[in-house]
């Protein structure tokens, strides 16, 4: 009998309106053909940040408990202060909690959303950060649909958590890895 390791097939939304970024998530768990349904929330915040995860529980569980963001330097830039101090961190938290790994030569992560002062970060697995121009984005196999749902709603006068909730009932309907409940938080 062999023991399946339960990823987050996940759904997580993010929207920036107004100075603050809100990011939702499901809470499926997928091994195999199993499906669990997670009392650990995959949105969480950590300091100034808050966080959605795909790829692994174990990386969301070091981002939310033993990742400690690096304080940013007076006036640094958001994206510089992504690249060269946040992304550092995360990959030695990674590191010491067992999760990080090598592909063929590079160190590899895993996919999450981040929502810091203001602005809205995709961080792929490879590590490198994305900042899309529309005020939304998605990771997670629901990915695809969310981001559907969130260009079709942009146009109504719904609030970001309103969106978020539409974004993943869509996932929901159409992927087999996304399951309610969601966690909505902003920062």
């Amino acid at each position: 009998m062999h023991d399946f390791v339960r990823w987050p097939m996940t759904a997580i939304a993010g929207i920036v309106e107004n100075g603050k970024v809100w990011i939702g998530g499901d809470s499926a768990g997928v091994g195999g053909l199993s499906l669990s349904i997670r009392s650990d929330p995959k949105v969480f915040i950590n300091g100034e940040f808050v966080f959605g995860y795909a790829s692994s529980f174990r990386m969301g569980q070091i981002l939310e408990h033993m990742f400690s963001p690096p304080v940013p330097y007076e006036n640094e830039n958001g994206m510089a202060y992504m690249v060269k101090r946040f992304i550092p961190g995360v990959k030695d938290a990674l590191k010491a909690g067992g999760y990080q790994h090598y592909d063929n030569g590079p160190e590899m992560g895993g996919t999450f959303l981040v929502g810091y002062r203001g602005t809205l970060y995709e961080v792929e697995s490879d590590y490198q950060v994305v900042r899309v121009r529309q005020s939304y984005a998605a990771c997670g196999c629901g990915r695809d649909l969310i981001l559907g749902s969130l260009h079709a709603t942009e146009q109504y006068d719904l609030t970001p958590k309103d969106r978020i909730a539409m974004a993943l009932d869509a996932a929901v309907a159409f992927s087999a890895g996304v399951r309610g409940p969601y966690t909505v938080l902003s920062i």
